[in-house]
């Protein structure tokens, strides 16, 4: 079978954890273990991951810095966080398989994605990026920086950026070639870089792809059989948050899209994954999974999670 697994970058770093590199390490070994197990298993597996809180703190470190070296633009700060993280990747994978008696390559490749330079997501920001801040600290930081940020219940305010929709993976095809030819691809980390045509060439812009979407993308390309997106919640739940909260164990495409047109999936980070899912099973007839980072192996054989089936 192949497998593409997008690790979210919430789910790498946890709520409430300062994000130090023993930190992330930790999640991602864990996570990337039963993935592992199902490379041995025989299955393919490529391997996409989310940056929005590392990002976020790379921007600010470039704004605590910025009198001693040069401010860098988001989508080189992006670049950066693909590096940093697609590196973690890269060596707790390779790791895990050799502990497994597993000799197959894992190899990270910097991904760009083009987007439409007219998306009217650049007017609106998204998607959420860095750590969570008090009322005051966001409010102190978007009159001192100009940024926006946005309130996510019981946790805090985080700075939202444009996230314009992917038009094409510009490493699609040495990814796949990479893929089809045994390794274990690391690849459309953050959604990719994202960059835009212009009549001089390619040029980057301050934006941040959705990496599920990206994922989507890239699953449909390799002709993945399974999008798994793992991430810090147990699956994508009806009245989340609320008296009535309750878990969708599974839904098909159709009712996928009433739930998204209801609503029910808000404004975060859920949206884009239901919104990936469709996308992944209407053009493939595959199955997509949506499960939390610790349950991976469950939800990859249907046992966690909330799994979306063509219609």
């Amino acid at each position: 079978m192949k497998i593409v697994a997008a690790l979210g970058g919430n789910a790498i770093i946890r709520y409430r954890e300062k994000g130090t590199a023993t930190e992330q390490l930790g999640h991602i070994d864990a996570a990337v273990a039963p993935l592992a197990r199902m490379v041995a298993a025989g299955h393919s597996v490529l391997i996409t991951h989310g940056n929005g809180p590392q990002v976020g703190d790379i921007l600010l470190q470039n704004e605590c810095a910025r009198d001693a070296v040069p401010r860098m633009p988001l989508d080189v700060c992006g670049a950066e966080s693909q590096g940093m993280i697609g590196y973690m990747v890269q060596q707790c994978m390779q790791n895990r398989l050799e502990a497994l008696g597993v000799r197959a390559p894992v190899v990270a490749v910097l991904t760009r994605t083009c987007v439409d330079s007219a998306d009217p997501a650049f007017a609106v920001p998204s998607k959420a990026i860095g750590p969570y801040y008090t009322r005051a600290e966001a409010r102190s930081l978007g009159e001192a920086e100009g940024w926006t940020f946005r309130e996510e219940p019981a946790r805090g305010w985080r700075r939202v950026v444009p996230s314009p929709e992917p038009a094409a993976v510009l490493e699609a095809g040495p990814v796949k070639v990479l893929f089809e030819t045994g390794a274990v691809v690391v690849a459309g980390g953050g959604g990719g870089v994202p960059v835009v045509r212009t009549a001089g060439g390619l040029r980057g812009v301050e934006a941040v792809v959705d990496k599920d979407r990206a994922a989507a993308h890239l699953a449909s390309i390799i002709g993945a059989d399974l999008l798994l997106m793992l991430t810090d919640v147990e699956g994508v739940y009806l009245d989340y948050g609320g008296a009535n909260e309750k878990l969708v164990r599974s839904m098909d495409s159709r009712e996928a899209r009433d739930f998204l047109a209801r609503g029910e999936a808000g404004t975060g980070t859920m949206a884009p994954k239901v919104e990936a899912a469709v996308r992944f099973v209407e053009k493939t007839g595959g199955i997509a999974v949506i499960a939390h980072l610790d349950a991976a192996e469950d939800a990859g054989a249907g046992l966690a999670g909330t799994k979306v089936t063509p219609a």
